[in-house]
């Protein structure tokens, strides 16, 4: 019997992907690149121990004139797990998902919220309809959450460059945990680990 991805090689391994036997070194080149790894693979929760985070280019950050002080962080920090909550829960139930995808719909609901800033309301779409149904339902549930906090207290208690800097937080660390590789979800593993129930 040889692996189920080259054929030629000895299996040392059961992938959940390719639901056979496959190879180390095909494990290895095929992990998030042309497999679907399931999060709770032993071979990726290994391989991500061991994976470093990418070096970012501090030129080449998105949104680097929107300011994350460790006061706005502290004083946002319900705010912040409200949206890894509703963001791990919109990633995990969406089938094919990728971090990718969730960086395109971050990217659209910031543009979002900078026009709001700005007094102008346009909703930025994504292109990928993967990434414009995380953007959609990630705004769905903001404002769910924004509409009872106003009927709770009789006011609107969350502003909008609150949600603003939190979704920039969410980028930053999308850009830090993204491995690159085109089907890869060490983001979504972060979300999950982190936010998930």
């Amino acid at each position: 019997m040889n692996c189920a991805i080259c054929e030629t090689r000895r299996p040392r391994r059961s992938c959940p992907a390719v639901r056979g036997e496959i190879c180390a070194l095909c494990c290895g080149e095929s992990r998030e690149v042309t497999l679907d790894c399931p999060l709770d693979c032993p071979y990726l929760e290994e391989a991500r121990k061991h994976q470093r985070e990418p070096e970012l280019d501090p030129e080449k950050i998105p949104n680097k004139d929107v300011e994350i002080t460790e006061r706005f962080a502290g004083d946002n920090a319900p705010l912040f797990s409200l949206i890894g909550r509703a963001l791990a829960g919109i990633t995990l139930s969406s089938p094919g998902v990728t971090d990718n995808d969730t960086r395109e719909a971050l990217d659209a609901i910031i543009r979002t919220y900078r026009t709001l800033e700005s007094g102008l309301i346009y909703e930025t779409r994504p292109a990928n309809l993967i990434a414009a149904d995380i953007q959609q339902r990630l705004r769905a549930e903001l404002d769910e959450v924004r509409k009872q906090l106003r009927e709770r207290h009789g006011m609107e208690t969350v502003r909008d460059s609150d949600v603003l800097g939190v979704l920039v937080m969410f980028q930053r660390l999308e850009l830090r945990r993204n491995n690159g590789r085109p089907r890869g979800r060490a983001f979504i593993d972060f979300l999950r680990r982190e936010f998930a129930a």
